[in-house]
């Protein structure tokens, strides 16, 4: 079992930036992958970027540019850098690590609300 705790959401102005962490625990030695999916309502959860164990990192196209995730491999910890933030960023971001065997976890997820 891998347990993700998040934190850093908050309320932020068009243009302003986060930072959110996310903290394994448990059986972090199975965890390959880690990252960030957001969901907000209405709306099927969506990728946001994901970062493996080697570094390789994927961002979908719309926050490539603007946000950067980070991955502290020795502190089981990965982290999304969010600038020039915008309103369609406004959603619940859930960190989520994936297993060498494929096993999904998640967080509970953390708030972005971005007003204009």
């Amino acid at each position: 079992q891998v347990q993700l705790v998040e934190s850093g959401g908050g309320l932020v102005q068009a243009g302003g930036s986060l930072r959110l962490s996310c903290a394994a625990s448990g059986s972090t030695f199975r965890i390959n992958a880690m990252g960030w999916y957001r969901q907000a309502p209405g709306n099927q959860r969506e990728l946001v970027a994901v970062i493996t164990s080697g570094g390789s990192t994927n961002y979908a196209d719309p926050v490539k540019g603007r946000f950067t995730i980070s991955r502290d491999n020795a502190k089981n910890t990965v982290s999304l850098q969010m600038n020039s933030l915008k309103p369609e960023d406004t959603s619940l971001y859930y960190c989520y690590a994936q297993t060498v065997g494929k096993f999904n976890y998640w967080g509970q997820g953390t708030q972005v609300t971005v007003s204009s």
